[in-house]
């Protein structure tokens, strides 16, 4: 009867360990696979949200340098040639198309691949108009210039600083849903860790209930000697 209780008693813990090393192994691959969510997530933080936000930063200033200049050199007499200006716009827009291209390689919802489309049109829409004003100031017509500045080319600036603000909206939403995932993921890491922790201290009593019944057996099977 003994025998058979140990052997009772082996049966049950050999299906208990084995149960318990499945589990240890799946919560293992669940661990891995939370924290490489967790990492796409923050590198997704970064490289996607983080830095066009900057990136927008400086699209914002280039587009207002470009306009202060402009109507600068509509409004003044002592300001640089068209030519002058025509060559300083021409390095602006390339830091602009240089910028774009940047955030074209990022990952971009549908929303914010139209936007930032709406936003390249108008870009390149406004270059055409300071060429423009540029040509009519060249040939003496300032006044001419003046009215497309603050008709269409006003218009069209307003457009693209819209876009780049929805943009920014974006950017935002998009940002904290990315921080909300981080925290989902990495709530789930800490239970899956709680998790291996229990099945470490379960592992721990099973082995010191295996050495005490192995210990019970061993003097019960001790000889009886009569005195």
């Amino acid at each position: 009867m003994k025998w058979s209780f140990v052997i009772q008693q082996k049966i049950k813990a050999a299906f208990l360990l084995t149960g318990i090393m499945v589990l240890i192994v799946l919560s293992t691959f669940l661990s891995r696979s939370n924290i490489n969510d967790i990492d796409k997530s923050f590198s997704s933080i970064y490289q996607d949200r983080l830095i066009p936000a900057v990136d927008m930063v400086y699209l914002i200033e280039n587009l207002y340098t470009k306009r202060l200049l402009v109507e600068k050199h509509l409004t003044s007499t002592t300001t640089s040639t068209p030519a002058e200006i025509k060559a300083f716009l021409k390095t602006k827009n390339q830091s602009i198309d240089s910028l774009i291209r940047n955030y074209e390689k990022t990952f971009l919802i549908t929303e914010e691949a139209k936007s930032l489309h709406a936003f390249k049109n108008r870009v390149a829409e406004y270059a055409l108009l300071e060429n423009r004003i540029l040509r009519l100031s060249q040939s003496g017509n300032k006044e001419a210039g003046s009215v497309v500045f603050n008709g269409k080319g006003s218009r069209t600036f307003q457009q693209a600083i819209l876009c780049l603000n929805e943009l920014t909206n974006i950017q935002y939403t998009e940002g904290q849903s990315l921080m909300n995932e981080s925290k989902t993921e990495s709530s789930q890491f800490n239970l899956i860790s709680s998790l291996q922790i229990a099945i470490a201290i379960v592992i721990g009593l099973l082995i010191l209930g295996l050495i005490h019944n192995s210990k019970i057996i061993h003097q019960d099977r001790q000889p009886f000697h009569l005195n």
